[in-house]
């Protein structure tokens, strides 16, 4: 089916289908309030995790694996031998669409949105890794689909199903800290190449993948293999840097917990790479090696908030009356709170929040727990989201926003690296360039998903779609 066509019939069956699939209403299948039919797509590297995750709730009967690279995908295939394999998700979509209930995404970036929307608009409960989407535009879209068809989602952030974040909120809704000002949050990733030049060298398409589908919605070009397997993070077209693949699990805690919503400006640094003569690079279609990002915020609950993101080797400050047994993370990343009484440090993906010692006889009371925990994960948060109706951990609904949050950073990071042309369509000279606003802070109106003082930065809102992939 041509791609232009299975979007309208995508469309279309936003009306015509139930989230009930047909196939259990009748023969000896087990009532879909215990089984949860799904496809995976996406099945290689962390989509074998999530597709193990899920079938370990002993609730999901998988329909149909879907990946565009067989190497990829050949021990989730070994492991579920009965299972039905495709290497295009549209097959999927017109095969199967009215056996399952649910589906799963963990593709790279540039791919989850595609992907997941007309399954999304035939009302399926909707499963997809971090970060939700490529784009800020495309998060949006997605949020909004999902209010409109009234499914159930969550994104494959995990720590925001973990007992630390929950305690962290106590604490913070308590005023233990009291009022928060200041967030400093730090990755070790990238740990895959950034700051590479523009490929344009062509190498022999392996075995087995389907480099066309691969590419999806990204701008047409020769296969290499520094784009894959992995690597693809480290490149704008597919990834999203290393604030991207982390964000959604480092900044969850200072989003969740300050009610921070959609940020108000953001700053960036970056590593220049330099070639030879003492000339920077034009390394525009790679991530940076390292970042610095700052991020403002007006929260309703604690006023203004500085947000401020480090990777790439970069590590915040130390705090002052930090002790030598003390860390700030958990050596993979973190995040540190900066209150009126005293100061929290929160882990990468579980929390785990901890006040310094120089502080524990300064801060407020610690609250008794009020927030329910999650029991089965965040796999079965969903599955039980999808079989009772219960709430999940990270819905669209809020998981969202704080990929635009964390994607506004991304904005900051391209708007440093842009090397603007002036009228004459020469380079800038270094003072002008520096005087650009860009170069300064982006200004985010939010609710209208708008920079308004750098409009260079309306082409990363939103990508261009190769012809045949165009949203819809």
């Amino acid at each position: 089916m041509k791609r232009r066509n299975f979007i309208k019939n995508a469309a279309a069956a936003g009306s015509a289908f139930y989230i009930i699939p047909s196939h259990v209403m009748g023969g000896e299948h087990i009532p879909p309030s215990d089984t949860l039919y799904m496809v995976g797509i996406g099945v290689g590297g962390r989509g074998k995790q999530v597709v193990e995750e899920l079938h370990n709730t002993k609730k999901v009967k998988f329909v149909a694996f879907c990946d565009v690279d067989d190497r990829r995908a050949k021990n989730t295939y070994q492991a579920f031998p009965d299972v039905k394999t495709y290497k295009d998700y549209r097959k999927v979509y017109d095969k199967h669409l009215k056996d399952i209930d649910a589906f799963m995404v963990a593709t790279p970036d540039h791919t989850h949105a595609t992907i997941a929307l007309p399954f999304m608009k035939a009302k399926k409960h909707a499963y997809v890794e971090k970060p939700l989407t490529h784009n800020i535009y495309e998060a949006r879209l997605l949020t909004e689909i999902a209010k409109k068809h009234g499914i159930v989602t969550q994104m494959g952030n995990q720590g925001s199903s973990s007992d630390g974040i929950r305690t962290a909120k106590e604490w913070i809704d308590a005023g233990v800290l009291g009022k928060v000002n200041r967030v400093d949050c730090w990755t070790n990733r990238p740990v895959w190449p950034q700051g590479n030049k523009i490929i344009t060298e062509s190498e022999p398409v392996p075995e087995g993948l389907d480099w066309d589908l691969w590419l999806g919605p990204a701008k047409d070009r020769p296969y290499n293999s520094a784009y894959m397997p992995f690597k693809w993070r480290g490149w704008w077209d597919f990834g999203t840097g290393a604030l991207g693949d982390m964000g959604c699990h480092i900044m969850e805690t200072p989003f969740n917990v300050l009610n921070l919503g959609y940020p108000t400006e953001a700053q960036a640094s970056c590593t220049v790479p330099w070639v030879k003569d003492f000339v920077p690079g034009n390394f525009e279609d790679a991530c940076p090696p390292s970042s610095v990002v700052r991020l403002k915020f007006n929260s309703k609950t604690q006023g203004d908030v500085s947000l401020n993101w480090y990777d790439g080797g970069m590590r915040p400050e130390f705090p002052e009356h930090i002790q030598d047994s003390e860390t700030i993370g958990d050596g993979g990343g973190g995040s540190i709170f900066y209150g009126e009484k005293g100061v929290m440090i929160t882990d990468t993906y579980s929390a785990n929040p901890r006040i310094l010692n120089y502080y524990k006889d300064k801060v407020g009371a610690f609250p008794a727990q009020s927030l329910k925990r999650v029991e089965n994960g965040h796999a079965g948060n969903f599955v039980e989201g999808c079989l009772t109706g219960s709430k999940t951990s990270s819905p669209f609904s809020y998981a969202g926003p704080l990929t635009e949050a964390v994607l506004m950073g991304n904005l900051a990071i391209r708007a440093f690296q842009y090397k603007k042309l002036n009228d004459e369509g020469e380079r800038m000279s270094e003072w002008e360039f520096e005087a650009s606003p860009g170069r300064k802070r982006l200004l985010w109106d939010g609710e209208n998903m708008k920079v308004t003082n750098f409009p260079i930065a309306e082409r990363w809102i939103k990508r261009e779609y190769r012809e045949g992939w165009e949203l819809s």
